[in-house]
């Protein structure tokens, strides 16, 4: 019987160079111009806001880093236990949320949901439902916000029972653009003739 040898099989070998080429993202190589609508988001700075003991949040405006104009796009992160803005819903303007990592709930209307990373949820306008996102839990919460940009707009608080009003700039745009501004309890009301 005649010894076989063992077929050798062709290996492909990858370099490393190639590898990383198609494993990772590419960048902008140092000194190479970006253009101005991509913006990295290590290059956005944290802006830092809270009032009271529930609401707190750093947030990148990515959109507005970016030029965005009619879908702003900002990162939040919320420490446990933080809410970045009060339960609302917007007449004019559609948002979505994308949990990019950590978790927490989203209330929506009377309901509240447990979210996590990887977690995709739209909030058409107009629907009377307040959303809010909340962290539950006890590590940082990482979401970004979407939102078209329409104005005018008006918005509800139906915890407190406030509306905002905006005009020459949609909520969350440059504040120096706005026109008009303001929150208002909606169960003051007045004559359309008062004051005429």
């Amino acid at each position: 019987m005649a010894s076989q040898t063992p077929r050798r099989t062709a290996r492909k070998t990858v370099s490393r160079k190639t590898a990383s080429r198609k494993t990772q993202p590419r960048r902008a190589a140092a000194g190479r111009k970006r253009h101005p609508h991509i913006v990295h988001v290590d290059a956005v700075p944290w802006e830092h806001e809270a009032h009271g003991p529930r609401f707190e949040h750093q947030r990148k405006r990515l959109g507005r880093a970016a030029g965005g104009v009619q879908i702003g796009t900002s990162l939040l992160r919320l420490q446990p236990g933080k809410a970045a803005f009060p339960a609302h819903f917007h007449h004019g303007n559609e948002e979505a949320v994308f949990i990019v990592s950590g978790s927490g709930t989203i209330r929506i209307g009377a309901g509240e949901y447990p979210v996590a990373a990887g977690d995709y949820i739209a909030l058409p306008a107009g629907t009377g439902e307040a959303h809010q996102v909340r962290n539950t839990s006890r590590a940082p919460l990482e979401y970004l916000v979407l939102s078209t940009m329409l104005q005018p707009e008006i918005s509800e608080y139906p915890d407190s029972g406030k509306m905002g009003v905006f005009a020459g700039v949609a909520p969350g745009g440059e504040t120096a653009k706005r026109r008009f501004y303001g929150f208002y309890m909606q169960r003051v009301k007045v004559d359309y003739y008062k004051g005429e």
